[in-house]
């Protein structure tokens, strides 16, 4: 990488920005662009579907009304806004409205049919199952337009897993279900596909996605960029950095890797190139800072809100366990790019600030307040549904604090308005894409929601555990390895969110069985889970970043993977040994209140030393460009430390601390790296 001094700045093509949005086209879908009354109409169903459920938040509606209802508004929505096909995009077929109508006739016999109707799951008459299979058929489809063939597939396939239980061989072989007894788990009970995840979606997913539009909406995307710029601009590493505290800022709202790379992309690569980062490299860090949204407080992704819920814990809890492994992968971040600036030479090049850190915070720091206000809620003692509905409550008010952020035009409250200002205001804007936002993942919760009905009915979750221990002979640390590489695997083919449903419940049961806690256990497969984002052939967040720095996809993602190796080697030592435990705060802040603080800094700093010398190993560079005995010094170390034990820690700091000397004690100076 060579430094430019050039006072131009490459500029992010739009045909760049196009193809970057053809990525997130493949995490949410190709949705059709509708003009006139079918615009007005996707306009009011989304306004309706968002105010109901932010209704919802403050009033009861019962369990039975509020899971049908969600599932039926996001098929309702899915089958308008996604077409069959590219060859139908940007019009509703007639197909479309028979599957809308049908989506509202099956909630509609559901909720007419009372209690009688989830009395006779064991034995549904014929309409039951004709109104249960179309919505299985449904879900199936909603999940093809939004989010591929993939999805479906694999449903399909644990369905058939059901039906077909005796004929298949040990050890998965069960009883088998016939096609009346499955229905009448998915479809008129609360265990299949109105389970868990569907209750997530409908109570807690779709409302974090309204705040985070209301933050979109309201400048606060803007602002968190431009502070990252002004706080981080005017050094060496001022490129670097901007992009991981930016990243940081807009992750916590968006909860999308591949959203927060676009957008940030768009703003920062220019900055990038400028400095003398590499077309490969700068897509890499791009990709690798998005994907710190999905695992940063206070929104993280939508696995989060599922942890809570498995677990039957706070989801400030799951904030809580949060904390350090974040901070441990934005200081593995944070190294990387000062490891960057050194290795090739971007010492010579600096850039103009937006503005001064105080101007921007003096007139738009009331963003944060926003961001503050989930958790001050959550710890004043409100439910996670309530925290966040008063979150968007607060950003509401606050943006009326800046005439540009405002909502609403202050001409209306002036009474010089008209109701136009208010149906094109970006509050009806961002109560729109609150629901729009929110079909694609809801869709996965709902197919998921069959997923964990038939490992549920069958048992597979405890085959599935006792076969991967056997393989592992018991061994914690091979059943961890195991663990992790299903999840890989799954995740290769599947969204976070679907990622992490299949594998809590088929593969934390082969942890937990060998005394991991629960909520360890529960991190570590969501963790891992998050992988699927940077691995092909769905590493999406490379990918766009990629498309936008012109670079080549796949060694994008190689060096997207430089970039967050250290961190994801962390979640071993969280599940084998108690002590790692510490790296999730005990896993409650009742058990918090009890905690061994000594114990939490001692492996805290060892994380943060492993990290540190697993990032020199990869980068081959530490206080200077490495030897090859050096790096693999660093890297055995950084494995080390990450394995949890005295004799692991002390083979670690002792290869960190010889390292160190041997490069010190080599005078002779190396000129940084070219490309």
């Amino acid at each position: 990488m060579n430094p430019t001094n050039s006072s131009t700045v490459t500029q992010v093509s739009e045909e760049a920005l196009q193809k970057a949005e053809e990525f997130i086209e493949a995490e949410e879908g190709a949705a059709n662009r509708l003009k006139g009354w079918l615009a007005i109409l996707v306009t009011l169903a989304a306004l309706a579907m968002s105010v109901f459920h932010l209704y919802t938040a403050y009033a009861i509606v019962p369990t039975q009304t509020l899971r049908p209802l969600h599932v039926s508004m996001v098929l309702a929505l899915c089958f308008i806004v996604f077409p069959l096909s590219a060859r139908f995009r940007h019009r509703v077929m007639w197909w479309d409205w028979l599957a809308v109508v049908l989506s509202v006739a099956i909630v509609v016999y559901l909720i007419r049919g009372g209690d009688d109707f989830t009395d006779r799951n064991t034995s549904p008459e014929t309409w039951d199952i004709v109104f249960g299979m179309a919505l299985i058929g449904l879900i199936l489809e909603a999940m093809r337009r939004t989010n591929g063939w993939v999805m479906p597939l694999v449903t399909s396939l644990f369905i058939a897993y059901a039906l077909m239980g005796p004929w298949l061989p040990a050890p998965w072989t069960h009883k088998g279900y016939e096609l009346g007894r499955l229905v009448g788990v998915m479809y008129m009970t609360l265990e299949g596909i109105y389970g868990v995840a569907v209750d997530v979606s409908s109570s807690l997913i779709i409302l974090f996605t309204i705040f985070g539009a209301f933050l979109q909406y309201s400048g606060a995307g803007k602002f968190y960029i431009d502070f990252s710029f002004s706080a981080m601009g005017g050094k060496p590493t001022g490129a670097g950095r901007t992009v991981v505290l930016a990243s940081f800022l807009l992750g916590g709202p968006s909860g999308s890797g591949v959203a927060t790379t676009v957008t940030l992309g768009s703003v920062a690569y220019p900055m990038l190139s400028k400095v003398g980062y590499e077309k490969n490299a700068a897509g890499g860090l791009l990709s690798a800072g998005g994907l710190g949204a999905i695992i940063s407080p206070p929104v993280l992704g939508a696995a989060a809100f599922l942890i809570a819920e498995f677990l039957k814990i706070s989801y400030l809890d799951v904030l809580l366990m949060a904390v350090i492994p974040t901070i441990l992968f934005y200081l593995a971040l944070f190294l990387m790019v000062e490891i960057d600036a050194r290795k090739y030479g971007m010492g010579n090049t600096t850039f103009d600030k937006v503005d001064s850190v105080w101007n921007l915070t003096k007139r738009y720091g009331f963003h944060f307040l926003s961001l503050v206000s989930i958790v001050v809620f959550m710890m004043l003692g409100f439910s996670p549904v309530m925290s966040v509905f008063w979150a968007t409550i607060v950003s509401f008010f606050t943006s009326f604090l800046h005439r540009d952020c405002a909502l609403i035009s202050y001409d209306f409250f002036r009474g010089r308005g008209s109701w136009r200002d208010i149906v094109g205001s970006p509050l009806v804007k961002a109560l729109e894409a609150g629901s729009l936002g929110v079909l694609n993942v809801a869709a996965t919760c709902a197919g998921a929601g069959i997923i964990v009905g038939v490992v549920t009915l069958t048992g597979l979750g405890l085959k599935f555990s006792t076969i991967v221990i056997d393989y592992a002979a018991g061994s914690l640390l091979l059943t961890a390895i195991y663990t992790s590489l299903v999840v890989w695997v799954v995740g290769l083919a599947v969204p976070v969110t679907a990622s992490y449903i299949i594998c809590a419940v088929i593969a934390a049961p082969a942890l937990t069985k060998l005394g991991v806690p629960d909520f360890a256990a529960h991190m570590f497969i969501f963790y891992y889970a998050v992988l699927s984002e940077v691995s092909p052939p769905t590493a999406l967040s490379p990918f766009a970043a990629a498309a936008i720095t012109g670079g080549d996809p796949y060694k994008t993602t190689l060096q997207c993977w430089k970039y967050t190796m250290p961190a994801f080697l962390l979640p071993f030592m969280f599940v084998l040994a108690p002590e790692g435990q510490g790296l999730l705060l005990m896993g409650s802040t009742k058990a918090l209140a009890t905690a061994n603080w000594l114990s939490i800094a001692e492996v805290f700093a060892t994380a943060a030393v492993g990290i540190a010398a697993l990032a020199a190993g990869f980068q081959g560079w530490a206080l200077k460009r490495t030897t090859l005995l050096e790096r693999w010094m660093f890297i055995i170390a950084g494995f080390a430390l990450v394995y949890p034990g005295w004799v692991a820690d002390i083979l670690g700091f002792g290869l960190v601390t010889v390292a160190l000397v041997l490069q010190l004690l080599r005078k002779q100076a190396q000129p940084p790296l070219t490309t």
